[in-house]
Order: structure tokens, then sequence, then C-alpha cells
């Protein structure tokens, strides 16, 4: 039984399953689901209720070795000052995805590589490994003349290539939307816990404000400490009328309905059951979300990333969200896993 399933209000579901269903209508099992959600003549809890019942069934996510309990971290869009140009107040640019950056499939003569994200650069005939976060941030950029754009803070912009997507606001007050493009290849290593394995910050204080207030207090140590993760992503200029940013999906996300998931467990866009609490509270996060969206960080069976949304309050929460939570996977009717 899903926690709280019976009260659980579904009707904001509606919107981000339609989503979702702009990707999958046309395959197997899901034809007649997305068809079938279409057409319900009510939005209501009870027509919705009903609708999940009927064409789904619901499996809990385990991991390996067999426990039901998972990391639920958050994230959101943010908003970056930035400039086109770069000036003496904007010099940290973002990057759009550099032409000469490969992706490398190996999966069919080597499935043990399957899932993998492998990118890497020519160089003398050969495949080497794609520039790290040291070698792009280098004063003699090998990326120079790709940027999209300029920021007037270092450690905004590597938060805003963590969470995939953000808005750059011009000095004309115009605000500009990017997203994810592509990723350097190079594995993700959390500077929280850098900074917390060094004793510069204790656990409970590595959250994103805790990580922007120890920059502000050492911004001669910035520089180092983000060069510590290797991993780069890359950015992308969206149009104007992109109502949110773009999923792994490839569908507008939802604000508190969209999840990032580790697709090696959990198949994009499908209805996932989120069972956890608030941020830095005990009160019960239960409801029903879908997995829309991938990220770098969000590795394992019992893992998902929270989409907050944009403004403030939903960085302070993203910022702060790191609970213990369970996951269902809902798979429609003739498309459950085959489980040995």
């Amino acid at each position: 039984m899903l926690p709280d399933w019976g009260t659980t209000d579904l009707t904001p579901t509606k919107p981000a399953f339609m989503q979702s269903c702009r990707v999958l209508k046309n395959k197997p099992h899901w034809k007649e689901v997305c068809a079938r959600a279409e057409k319900l003549e009510k939005n209501d809890n009870a027509t919705l209720h009903a609708f999940y019942e009927e064409w789904f069934t619901p499996y809990q996510v385990r991991n390996p070795d067999g426990s039901e309990l998972g990391v639920i971290t958050g994230y959101y869009e943010p908003l970056l000052k930035g400039s086109r140009t770069k000036t003496p107040q904007f010099k940290f640019p973002l990057y759009a995805a550099p032409i000469d950056l490969l992706a490398i499939d190996l999966a069919n003569a080597y499935p043990q590589l399957k899932g993998l994200r492998l990118r890497g650069r020519l160089q003398d005939k050969r495949i080497v490994p794609y520039y790290s976060r040291a070698e792009i941030n280098h004063e003699t950029s090998p990326l120079t003349g790709q940027e999209l754009f300029w920021a007037d803070n270092a450690v905004d912009l590597f938060f805003l290539q963590i969470q995939g997507s953000g808005r750059v606001e011009l000095p004309d007050g115009r605000q500009m939307k990017v997203g994810y493009a592509d990723q350097n290849g190079h594995p993700y290593v959390s500077i929280g816990k850098k900074l917390v394995d060094s004793g510069a910050l204790k656990l409970e204080e590595a959250s994103m404000q805790g990580i922007k207030s120890w920059a502000e207090k050492h911004p001669d140590q910035i520089d180092s400490l983000l060069k510590q993760n290797p991993s780069y992503v890359f950015l992308r200029e969206l149009p104007d009328n992109t109502p949110a940013p773009l999923g792994a999906l490839g569908v507008p996300l939802t604000s508190e309905y969209s999840i990032a998931i580790d697709p090696r467990t959990i198949p994009l866009g499908t209805p996932v059951f989120l069972s956890t609490t608030y941020p830095n509270d005990s009160a019960p996060l239960n409801r029903l979300v879908l997995a829309q969206d991938t990220g770098g960080a969000i590795k394992g069976a019992v893992r998902a990333d929270f989409f907050w949304g944009f403004g403030e309050s939903a960085a302070i929460q993203a910022g702060k969200m790191k609970q213990q939570g369970r996951l269902w996977v809902l798979f429609p009717r003739g498309g459950e896993p085959i489980l040995n």
C-alpha cells in the first residue's frame, strides 16, 4: 500500500503526466494509457485515483542489498547575473557544448559500458578524455570563443551547472533561459563533501547555502575548491517561450511534481510515488511525481532529486533538502518488469 495514497491530491499530476505522454504515447503499453488520460472528462481526485489504479501497477524500488531507503535531494531553476560579453564584472564563462566534444557509444561491443556517459576528444588519432573542469577554467582555456554568457559569480555559475538549467539576467533586465546541452564525461565530485572532509564545514552545514556562505568568507579558495569537481556541464540557450527547464526526457519540468532519477533503475517518463519528508522537517511529503530528468549526482536505485521550481523559496528548499525516502514506480498494465 502506498503511504497516504487514499488522501493524496493527484490533481496537480495531470499536467506533468501529459508532458510524459508527449514522449511515451507511441511506445508499447503507453499508447492506450496516454489516450485514456487525454480523454478524462474530469481532473478531480476521484477520477485520477481511479485512472491510476486501473492502468498502473506499483513496484517498490529497492537497493541492491534489499533495503528500501535512499537519499532524496532537491534542485531548482537558479537565476544568474550575466552578460553576453566579458567585462570586469562579468568574467566567468558559461560554455556551449564544444565542437570537439565526442559522444562515445561502445555498448554494442562492450555491454558493461551500457548506461555510462562516455565523452572524449580526438588527439593524434587517439580518443582521450575530454578536458576536466580545471583545464576548462584555466586562464588559457581550450574553449575560448565558445562562450554563451559571462557570469559575475563563479559559485552561482557552478550551482547553475549542477542544477542543469537556469536563467541569466542581463544588465538590461532581460532574462535568458539556458538548459543542459552536454557534459565532459568526468565523474561528479561533491564539493560539500570535500569541505566536510577538510574540516571547513560540519556535515549539517554542507548545504548549498552553507557552501555559498563559506565561499563569501574565503574568496581566495573558491577556484581550488571548484576544481576538485572535474565534472563540467555545458549549456545551450533555450527559446523565450520555454515554460520551464527541459529535463532529460525532453519535456518541461513541473515544479514539485518532476524528479530526476537514475534511468538504469527507473524508466524516464514513468509516474513514481515518493515517500519522504519536507527539508529539515518531519512533516511527510508523500506524492505522485513524474520521472522526467536525470543528473550526474543521481546514481543508485532508491535515489531521486526533487524539482522545486524557480525563485528564492525554491532555492532555499532545494538547498537544504537531503532526506531519507522510499520510491515506488508505477508501470503501465502489461509493461510490468520481469522479476527474477
